[in-house]
């Protein structure tokens, strides 16, 4: 059971850790620089659908942090379920 705890924790601190990389090389590299393009083939299937709900606002898009708390709460709850199947 442990490893599985360790592999949620690990996945959504990646897609954590991606995510805020993302959003800095995002300012610096152009869209269609190879990094920026290996980023959003990650990254874009699960922002695309927090886009389409909370769409950017004043040049501003929200859609990281939503996508971060998200991770979060679903591996808690994850968590809490294996944990509770021992």
């Amino acid at each position: 059971m442990n490893f599985f705890i360790t592999l949620i924790n690990t996945i959504v601190s990646l897609l954590t850790l991606l995510i805020i990389v993302n959003s800095i090389v995002s300012y610096f590299l152009r869209p269609f620089h190879p990094i920026r393009s290996v980023l959003d083939k990650i990254l874009e299937p699960m922002l695309a659908p927090i886009r389409r709900l909370i769409p950017p606002t004043v040049g501003f898009d929200f859609s990281p942090i939503v996508l971060i708390i998200l991770l979060q709460v679903i591996s808690a709850i994850l968590i809490a379920i294996i944990r509770n199947f021992r």
